[in-house]
């Protein structure tokens, strides 16, 4: 037990004196601290416009080789995807869609999802001199590709034949 004269100093260090706090305004402190998250997204954001919807696209990669041609056609968009096995390609139908930081497309190759995302940046196929205005991943089934894309609009720079 605690000498009279200090009790009441070390009970209040200890235990100091709770005010309650009313349910609206806690929910108010709440709610205010998770709108106000930095780097949100909102649905305010705009789509990706660097692509011009009638502009061709060509995806490609190496090891191994690979190359997707996108092509808008009437009521949609055609997808060619060749290899060195198939120079004469699959072609399939897909469907655009833009995203936050670039393109998209999706479509179905001999039951097998595909999907290809093309995205703003600097690229090189790491074999010729050529330099490309975007990004390339391309994902089939459980397979997925990683190269250099460009389009009718923004070509590649660099040598024509590697």
């Amino acid at each position: 037990m605690l000498p009279y004269t200090l009790a009441p100093i070390y009970e209040s260090a200890i235990m100091p004196e709770r005010k309650p706090i009313s349910l609206p305004i806690f929910a108010a402190a709440l709610l205010g601290a998770c709108t106000q998250t930095p780097g949100e997204i909102t649905r305010d954001t705009k789509p990706f416009d660097g692509i011009d919807e009638q502009a061709s696209i060509t995806l490609l990669g190496t090891e191994p080789f690979w190359n997707l041609d996108i092509a808008p056609e009437e009521g949609g968009y055609n997808a060619t995807f060749q290899t060195p096995d198939n120079l004469d390609g699959a072609t399939f139908a897909v469907a655009r869609f833009a995203g936050n930081n670039g393109v998209g497309f999706n479509g179905d190759l001999d039951g097998k999802q595909v999907q290809a995302a093309i995205t703003p940046g600097a690229c090189s196929d790491g074999m010729s001199d050529r330099s490309f205005p975007y990004t390339a991943t391309l994902a089939m089934g459980e397979d997925t590709f990683y190269g250099c894309a460009y389009t009718s609009d923004e070509p590649f720079t660099g040598s024509e034949a590697p």
